[in-house]
Order: structure tokens, then sequence, then C-alpha cells
């Protein structure tokens, strides 16, 4: 195609008076002439001065040509719709086609609803009324703002018009209502379709797919293939490989994949990037390993698409080898592998991607990065790197959405820092369920049940609907704080009241709201009257509760149950081989010890870390590999020497192991790990810093009297966070009655 060189005039036509031979002289060679100007027209520059030459010629009168310069001023790829407004408003008659190319220009940018402000400007001038392709420009408006409402105003409007049956109308109308999520209006318009066409079913099929309903989406696909004589397109496919990996249903989308060979669907990037997106999501690797060798086309989804398919199957060494190789690494390649570790509970190895991250050039972090990497920071206590990111948020400008926000709420509480995260909960003005639920559950695990609560009946008057989130929330704090009656009166209410009918996680917490109070034999009642099989977890919960009262032929009972339905689960095995060791049960614990060998089963390692300078650092119990263990243990010594100086007695009762000399108990309590992350704290940290531990397991009664102690005899702020909640010691005392 020509283009225009902006160091030549155009040549546009001259007067008719002109004597050049050369030039056009009818109206209609002026006409056909300026038509092809504007069909070679490559930007606003040369567009305006034809503009300016229709003008003075008097072709701009000519309502075909000044309809064309209007369609190139308001859709072309250098549009303009400050410009493309002052041409229509020269147009003398502006025809249908003119005010539907407004319509449309506007419905596509950046304020759809002036479209319908033009619609009402073109149906008050009696000479044009909207027509078939009037309503689907006015209803992609509709789209836009997710407007239900609107849409179904215009679904009447078009009606009335006699083109609501029109299957382009029919077709805009299904988008719309899907994207509204009024699902019902969309398939009611779909079946009132006399001559449905390919672009119909794809509608519905991806309406479907994006609505959560893949299961439908595929019946649907079924339907076309078996019952009607529409061909698919490559936009079907996409839709239905995409409910196939939603489904994880890897029989089906190889069904597709062998229909789109056989019925030779053009195979463009698009739909290859979704056949190797399902081959991923359905974990078949091998398939799409061979897909990808084959593609003579590869962008970045395609590279991030197996990244994150070898992250799927954990095979973190080949999602490596991916990243590296890819001719061009973006965000969110290097967000799909932060992700995948974080995701799968290796948050050290996440923060290690985000410091590779953070030394590329010309690579902007966004919000996927920052909500996982604050996710990872969470996890390990990285509270410092969490600060880190909140200034960078700060000082780049970035807008605190909704998950933005509660990874921020989430990370400062997980590690520790409860009054900064009230600070950022109280620094935004609009807060959604999630926002709130991270509140309340940041308030849950620092032991502030009451306020939690008052924090749950202000969100309600906030107008925000809990979700079951929330109420996990809500019960974990109740279970920490003792608030039996309140969280059995809000149970009750969940389905009658706030209409979330309680899963398996919230029948877990209220057994451990009254396990955790004492209330053993209602518990089991509880667990007894339940309309769902109880799950491992409830079972779990009433063992913990055991363990606390020292009950062991519910423990035994309890314990039975879980391992029924998991038997493979070491915590079980664990914590009722303590209870036996807590009642002197050693016969019993030696069995139990045995069975786990036998079988295969370890038991978790106690491990406690602590972030100095930005670094974390691990202890497992009796650890001899960290750099600085010989000043750990020498510390170590010199605090329970103190300790014993200022009457501290060793808890035997939490040796866990059948020792008989009074020494060796005494060495093995000393040797856990939170003991030595704490010491690891005091020499390493200045007086006035708050030393800060995160144990993976339990802490155990032993070593919460030690860091009460500790935080007495050293003046130093102690906060340890274990598997259940936190414990803040200061001055000798602890924030929490209920340690375990």
């Amino acid at each position: 195609m020509a283009t225009f060189s902006t160091s030549q005039p155009l040549s546009l036509p001259r007067h008719p008076t002109s004597s050049n031979p050369n030039q056009p002289t009818t109206n209609n060679e002026r006409s056909r002439h300026t038509i092809s100007l504007i069909d070679r027209c490559s930007n606003l520059r040369h567009l305006k001065q034809i503009h300016a030459q229709m003008v003075r010629t008097g072709l701009f009168n000519d309502s075909y040509s000044a309809s064309k310069l209007f369609a190139l001023a308001s859709l072309s790829p250098f549009a303009s719709l400050d410009y493309a407004c002052k041409v229509f408003d020269q147009i003398p008659q502006p025809n249908s086609f003119t005010w539907n190319t407004l319509i449309r220009a506007y419905a596509s940018g950046p304020d759809p609803v002036r479209s319908i402000l033009v619609f009402l400007d073109m149906v008050s001038d009696s000479r044009y009324g909207p027509n078939k392709y009037t309503f689907p420009f006015l209803i992609k408006a509709a789209s836009e703002v997710s407007s239900s409402s609107l849409g179904q105003s215009l679904h009447g409007m078009a009606i009335k018009s006699a083109v609501g049956c029109d299957v382009f109308v029919a077709n805009s109308l299904i988008h719309c209502y899907f994207s509204c999520g009024d699902l019902d209006s969309a398939c009611k318009v779909f079946t009132t379709i006399q001559e449905k066409d390919v672009v119909s079913w794809n509608s519905m099929i991806t309406g479907f797919v994006q609505k959560g309903f893949p299961d439908k989406a595929l019946e649907l696909f079924n339907k076309m293939e078996t019952e009607e004589d529409v061909k698919a397109t490559h936009v079907t496919m996409v839709g239905v490989l995409s409910a196939c990996a939603k489904m994880r249903n890897l029989e089906f989308g190889r069904r597709v994949c062998r229909y789109i060979e056989e019925n030779r669907v053009k195979v463009n990037l698009t739909l290859a990037n979704a056949m190797l997106d399902m081959y991923t999501k359905c974990g078949s690797i091998e398939d799409a390993k061979r897909l990808f060798d084959t593609m003579e086309e590869r962008d970045n989804v395609t590279w991030t698409t197996m990244l994150d398919g070898y992250a799927i199957l954990e095979d973190y060494e080949a999602a490596r080898e991916v990243l590296n190789s890819m001719p061009k690494k973006d965000i969110v390649a290097w967000n799909a592998l932060i992700s995948a570790y974080e995701q799968n509970g290796k948050p050290n190895e996440a923060l290690l991607v985000f410091h590779e991250l953070q030394l590329q050039e010309n690579i902007k972090l966004n919000q996927i990065t920052l909500v996982s990497t604050l996710s990872a920071c969470a996890q390990v206590g990285a509270l410092e790197l969490g600060r880190w990111i909140h200034s960078y948020i700060k000082k780049h400008g970035i807008r605190l959405n909704f998950y933005v926000t509660s990874a921020l709420i989430h990370m400062y509480s997980k590690c520790g820092d409860l009054e900064k995260a009230r600070e950022v909960f109280s620094s935004v003005e609009k807060r959604d369920v999630f926002v709130w639920s991270a509140m309340i559950g940041g308030l849950a695990m620092h032991g502030c049940g009451n306020e939690a609560l008052d924090m749950f009946f202000k969100m309600q008057e906030a107008n925000v609907k809990p979700n079951g989130v929330t109420f996990t929330n809500v019960f974990c704090a109740c279970s920490h704080s003792g608030l039996v009656d309140e969280a059995e009166s809000l149970f009750g209410k969940m389905e009658s009241t706030y209409g979330i009918v309680p899963e398996d996680k919230h029948y877990a917490c209220i057994v451990d709201v009254l396990g955790r109070s004492g209330y053993l034999e209602k518990a089991v009642k509880f667990i007894e009257a339940m309309p769902i099989p109880p799950s491992a977890s409830v079972w779990g919960a009433l063992l913990g509760a055991c363990k606390i009262h020292a009950n062991l032929s519910l423990a035994e009972m309890a314990c039975t149950r879980l391992l029924e339905l998991e038997p493979r689960n070491d915590g079980a095995h664990v914590l009722l081989s303590n209870i036996y060791a807590k009642s002197g049960k050693w016969e019993s614990v030696s069995e139990l010890r045995k069975h786990m060998r036998v079988t295969g089963l370890k038991k978790e390692p106690g491990c406690s870390s602590i972030e100095i300078d930005g670094m974390i650092h691990e202890f497992l119990s009796g650890d001899n590999e960290h750099p600085m263990c010989e000043k750990v243990y020498g510390k170590l010594n010199e605090v329970m020497e103190r300790l014993k100086e200022n009457g501290y007695e060793p808890e035997m009762s939490q040796v866990l192991q059948s020792i008989d000399e009074e020494e060796m108990k005494e060495q093995s309590l000393n040797l856990h790990s939170e003991k030595l992350a704490i010491c690891y704290g005091l020499i390493s940290t200045e007086a006035s810093k708050t030393i800060r531990v995160i144990k993976n397991l339990r802490v155990c009664g032993d070593c919460h009297s030690v860091a009460k102690l500790i935080s007495q005899l050293y003046d130093r702020e102690i906060i340890v966070r274990d598997r259940y909640r936190f414990h803040h010691f200061r001055n000798g005392q602890c924030s929490c009655n209920d340690f375990w």
C-alpha cells in the first residue's frame, strides 16, 4: 500500500477552474480522487490536510466523502476522538453510518458511556433511528461498564426497533450479559436466535468458561459438534481448551486437539498457546514439551506457560531452565516463578528469585510481583524486606488495590508488626471483603479476640458482606481468646443470616474453640451432629485439644479416626506420641515411633527463623550448621545460667523422650530451636530492637517460660510466631493466656 512522505505535498484535487490538465475536473472524479487519498492516509497530519482541501473545494458537503473522512478520524490507528467530534460537527447532514461510527468510537474509547449520549442525540433527530448496526456498539458500551440494567434497556429498545432477533445484536447481548454476570439472560437470548452462527456459539462457550462454568462450555461444544451444522473456528477451540484446562480434563483436551487436526482448524499462535496451557494445567508436561518443540512461532506467553507447567509439577530446575532460555524475560515470567515457589511452600526460594529480579534492567515490578513477594515475606517473617516493598509502593506511586492492601496487612500481621497492619488498614478508604478479612485474621493471630469481633461488626456496618474466609478468621480469634459463646452464636447464624453454608474448615474451627476451652465432651457431641462427614482437620482439632487438657482416652479415639482418613499423617502420630510421653506411657511412645520408622513416616523437625539485616537465619534443634553456632551456644549457656540465678527451673514435663539423667533432660530442652534463634537475636541486634522469631511448630511450655524471663532480664521485647499464633513477651509477661 502506498503511503505519503512527509516531505512531499499532498496531490489534492483543485478547484474546477484550474488549468492543470492532470487534475480531476468533474465532481465524481474529484470525489473518487479524494476517497483514494483518504484510503491511503497514514497519519493524522495528512488527514487534516485532506479535510482542509475538502472544505475549500466543497467536497466536504458530499455525505459519502465526509463520512469516509470521519470514519478514519474516529477509528483508524491514529484516530483522535477530539478531532473526530469537530469533523462530525461540521458535517451538514450526518447519515446513519456517520452516527453509528461516532457511537462505535465512543463505545471503544476510555469513556464508553458517552456513546449512549450520542445515541440519544441521534434518536432526537427524527430523520435517523437506530438500526441493526447501532445496537451492537451500544451494547458493547454496556459491557464495558458492566451495567446489566443498561444492557436490558438496550435489549428492550432493540426488540421495539424490530432488530432484537438479529444475530449480530443477539451475539452482542450474549457477551454483555455474561460480562455483567447475568448468565440466565445470556442463555435466554441464545435460545431465541433462530439461525445461530459460530459467533453465537463462541460467545456462549467463552462466557461459560470465564464465569467459572467450564462443564457447561464442554456440554455446549458437544451439542454444537453433534447437533448443529456450524464449523468451529480457532476462537471456539481456544474456549473449549480453556474449559478443559480449568476442569483438568486431559482426555477431553486431547480429543479437542484431534478435532483441530482432523477438521483442519487454523492453528495460530493463540490457539497453540491454548493447547499448551491445557496440557500443562492437566499435568501432561510430555505432551506440552512435544507441542512446544514443534511450534515455529513462540511468544512470552508460550515460554511462561511452559515455565508454569514445570512449576505445577514442582520441577523447579526445569522451570528455571525455561526462564533462562527465554529470548526476552518479561515480568510475567518472573512472577510465575516467584508465585510457584510461594504457593508451594518454598518462600525462601521465592525471595531469592525476587532478589535476582531486582538486578534485572528495564523490568518494572508490578502488583502481582509485590503480592506474591509479600506473601513469601509473611511465610518466613521477612519484615525488613516487607517494609522495603511497602516503601517501594509509596515511592513509585503504585495504586493500593484490594490485593496489594490485603497482602500488606497479612505481611505485617504475620511478621509481628500488628500496629503497622492497622495503619495500612486505616490508610485506605475503600475496603473489600478480603481487606477486612485480612485485618480480622491479623487480630486473631495476635490474640486480639474482642477487637477482631468488633472489626467483624464494623465490616457489616460498612455494607461489606463477609465470606467463608472472614468466618474462619473470626472463629480463630474466638478460639485464642476463649470466646466460646460468641463463636457458637455466629456459627448458628452463618447460613440463616449471612447465607454462607458452613464448610469443613468452619466445623474444625468450632471444634477447636470448644476443645481449647476445655469443653471436650461438647466438642465430641458437636462432631457427632455434623451434617457432613468429619474430616481429618476436624479430628485433628479435637486431638490438639486433647493434648492441651491431657485427655488420653479421647486423644486415642480422635487419632484413630484421623488416621483412618490420612494414614500417613505424621503430625497425628507425633501429637499422640507427645500425649503418651506427657502421661509417662513410654512403652506406647516406643511403639508409635517404631511404627513410624517401619512405615517411613518422619517427624517434621522443629525449625525457628529470625531475620537479621534482611537475611533469614534458620535454626534446627541442636543445630551446629550456623556459621556463628559457637557464639550462639556461648550466649545460650550465659542466658540459662542467668535465668537459673533468678529462679528458673526447667519444665521436665516438656521432655518428650525417655531420658533418665536430669542433666540430659535439661540439655535436651536447651537445644530447642526457638531458644537458639532468640540467643542469636540477642548477640546480633541492638538492645532496643525487638527480637522476632518464627517457628514452624508449637512453642513448648519451657521455651515459653524462658522467653518470658529473657524479656525481663535482658529488657527485650520478644515476639514469637508458632504454627498457631503469636506470643508477645515483654517485662516478663506474655500477652496470651494459653500458649498452646
